[in-house]
């Protein structure tokens, strides 16, 4: 069982409870899945970047990607519709946990300047999405196997129905979000 799992069902779910004031553990919050998400602009003239794309995509996750296609034509961007812009991977269950460990306590941290994550990106919805500017925050890529540094979308899907509720879950689970604006819980031991 992956570690943040288990922080989940023994820590969390009991402060949730708590929080908001559940009937039961199955109607607290969890994340659902975590989809990683890579554009790559140069796909529609160099074939070998999306391979590394693709590569990096698959280091990080640990699961292969798809590639992903434009839906319409777009002439601003030189785009016509079925061409490769990117490639995309959906992480469920202990790989998705293994993934948001890493990504908590090894990537983000890594990321130069780093003050926290901010709390505007929340969907309204309960999705958290952060964007992070380079792939190589994550140890598993080393710069020669990255090729080009590209820009990574990653969404974290909750069963929250509201922002406070996911924001509290990740803030429990360990997402670093910014100092001031942090949830007072937010340091759990596991």
């Amino acid at each position: 069982m992956a570690r943040l799992r288990k922080l989940y069902k023994e820590n969390v779910v009991p402060l949730m409870i708590k929080k908001f004031g559940y009937n039961n553990s199955l109607a607290v919050p969890k994340v659902e899945k975590v989809c990683l998400n890579m554009g790559v602009s140069d796909a529609k003239t160099d074939s070998k970047s999306l391979d590394a794309a693709k590569k990096s995509l698959a280091l990080i996750s640990g699961q292969q990607p798809i590639v992903t296609r434009a839906k319409k034509s777009i002439a601003g961007f030189s785009l016509r519709e079925g061409m490769f812009i990117g490639c995309k991977v959906t992480l469920r269950g202990e790989r998705m946990y293994e993934f948001l460990d890493r990504l908590f306590n090894l990537a983000i941290p890594r990321i130069r300047d780093f003050q926290g994550v901010s709390l505007n990106q929340f969907d309204g919805m309960g999705n958290f999405t952060v964007g992070l500017q380079e792939q190589l925050v994550f140890p598993e890529l080393e710069y020669k196997e990255a090729g080009k540094i590209q820009g990574l979308s990653i969404t974290i899907v909750t069963s929250a129905k509201k922002d406070e509720e996911a924001r509290q879950l990740l803030a429990y689970l360990g997402m670093p979000f910014k100092k001031e604006a942090s949830l007072s819980s937010s340091n759990i031991e596991a």
